[in-house]
């Protein structure tokens, strides 16, 4: 038995680990989306210190060329409008100074911002204008890189299967113009046979220089953030959904610390989160990567967004319409059961009622039958016992639903004013005060820490000694000691729920808003502290009485 325990921990503690791995990263996923204003402020600090210097110094000819370069640089993945503006802005220059290499330098930068948005007819109209004939290497490999962007896109969106053979042709042949001219170690050359090891499902190979790929690039940088996008789509091959999205999330991660805009990363995670029926999460990732888009204000990236959004949306409007109608549900049930139980106490009451004329009967019966009598008193003493067990537990139940009932008519409460909120503010057109409004989490936040106080202070009113029992049953050195009298710790939350009878962990997970992996993580802390045998923890757990009870 302990060999076949033994087998199951080993077997499981891989998919464990790695679900607390993607927790953490969703983590620092969520709080970089929330820090995305100071990386976007650095960008644009960077871009004003360009633009300081060209107006300090004012720059002329191939300086101001240059420093123009560098502005297209930082403007590449941030702003598409920006980008070419400034590509076109060098384009005159070079033509006012008459530089044929930078014209065509030009050209190709153009060429590269066309083909990225989608707009391959203009691209290849750019193309046609240059004389590759005369280029040295440097701009060959700029030259075929574009033709191999615009053909490999061309047949990636075509509809036609005839149209996507002739298009891969011709990309392929300009990928094998290219590789000559690049470095055995180059990223461009391992680029380019990670692609074809991935094309030809020749996956070991072709997750072996990602490896190399991914060892050069650093976290937060344009090329990190494609590298570990290119690695997702691996593992999407090898159907790994945990991993693809361990690298989605990285890659998202990279993309907002760089302030990259052109980015996918978010939205094939917000499209993965969607299917796993995580819609809120889905929706808040597709929310910022729909902003992006529009920031960046690319043709091909904001259609792409513009067709899922929707989808996700509609499934976000869904859930919300799911969640008030099980709500209605829930109070129509609770109404059910509170007058279940008054009908109770009043048929207890006819009971005890009955009872008490029957012991006044058994009182005026033969005084002679005095064994009799003792054995009616016996009766009468365990009946007194039943009774006091009967009371105690109705005094439970009474607070127990007193305060539910209480909870319950507040967030009527809460749901009308917020419903007259919003019927005012739809009234008086404050449309973006509401969405500003509905974005925010803050009121989900509070509604969370106020059921958190309800539950812990509620739960320890009718069990207030139940810290006391969990350490009784907890080793010396780990004993739980609550900064707050009022208020549990999460692990006493969850075996909390337990007392009361919740000890599905996926129930749990739904009621205190954590992840099932995370239940089973604290359920598992608690028994590793256990004095005694802990498979038998939450047996002892169960048996926790509530030793007092009062109605203040």
């Amino acid at each position: 038995m302990k060999n076949i325990y033994t087998l199951i921990v080993f077997l499981f503690t891989p998919f464990i680990l790695n679900a607390s791995e993607l927790d953490s990263l969703m983590n620092v996923l969520q709080t970089d989306i929330n820090k995305r204003p100071a990386y976007d402020a650095q960008k644009e600090n960077r871009l004003e210190n360009f633009t300081k210097l060209i107006k300090e110094r004012n720059l002329q000819g191939e300086e101001l060329f240059y420093i123009n370069n560098q502005l297209i640089k930082e403007y590449e993945a941030y702003s598409y409008d920006s980008t070419q503006h400034y590509i076109k802005k060098n384009l005159q220059l070079a033509e006012s100074i008459n530089s044929s290499k930078l014209i065509d330098y030009s050209r190709l930068r153009l060429t590269n911002i066309l083909a990225s948005s989608g707009r391959y007819y203009e691209a290849i109209e750019m193309l046609n204008k240059v004389n590759a004939a005369n280029f040295e290497d440097e701009q060959l490999i700029d030259y075929y890189q574009d033709n191999i962007k615009i053909f490999t896109d061309l047949s990636v969106y075509s509809p036609l299967n005839d149209n996507y053979q002739k298009y891969a042709a011709i990309a392929q042949n300009y990928t094998d113009s290219l590789i000559p001219l690049l470095g055995s170690d180059s990223e461009e050359l391992l680029s380019i046979k990670e692609k074809e090891y991935r094309d030809k499902r020749e996956l070991e190979k072709c997750m072996q220089i990602n490896d190399i790929r991914l060892s050069k690039a650093k976290m937060g940088s344009r090329r990190y953030s494609l590298i570990t996008f290119e690695r997702s789509l691996i593992y999407q091959l090898q159907n790994n959904t945990a991993q693809r999205k361990k690298y989605l999330i990285l890659s998202a991660i990279s993309d907002i610390r760089s302030a990259i805009k052109d980015n996918a990363s978010l939205t094939e995670l917000a499209l993965i989160l969607h299917k796993e029926g995580e819609v809120e999460l889905a929706y808040n990732f597709i929310k910022v990567a729909y902003d992006d888009a529009s920031f960046y204000n690319s043709r091909l990236r904001f259609t792409l967004i513009s067709n899922i959004l929707p989808v996700i949306n509609q499934a976000y409007y869904i859930r919300g319409e799911e969640q008030r109608a099980k709500m209605q549900n829930f109070l129509i049930i609770i109404s059910f059961l509170s007058l279940l139980f008054i009908l109770s106490l009043f048929i207890g009451y006819l009971q005890l009622r009955t009872l008490r004329k029957a012991q006044a009967k058994q009182h005026e019966s033969n005084l002679y039958q005095k064994q009799l009598n003792k054995d009616l008193q016996q009766i009468n003493i365990q009946l007194q016992e039943v009774n006091d067990d009967l009371k105690e537990a109705n005094l439970v139940k009474e607070y127990y639903i007193a305060n539910f009932l209480t909870i319950c008519s507040n967030y009527i409460d809460k749901l009308d004013s917020y419903n007259k909120n919003v019927y005012k503010q739809i009234t008086n057109q404050k449309v973006q005060a509401l969405l500003a409004s509905s974005k925010s989490n803050k009121l989900l936040a509070a509604e969370v820490k106020e059921f958190y106080h309800n539950f812990d202070s509620t739960f320890l009113h009718i069990f207030p000694h139940f810290v006391e029992a969990i350490n009784a049953l907890l080793n010396d050195e780990d004993q739980i000691i609550l900064k707050n009298k009022e208020a549990l710790t999460t692990e006493l939350r969850v075996f909390a729920l337990i007392r009361l009878g919740i000890k599905d962990s996926s129930r749990i997970a739904k009621l205190l808003r954590y992840s099932v992996n995370t239940i089973y993580n604290y359920r598992a802390k608690l028994k590793n502290m256990a004095k005694g045998d802990r498979d038998s923890f939450e047996e002892m757990v169960m048996k926790i009485d509530a030793t007092h009870v009062s109605m203040d």
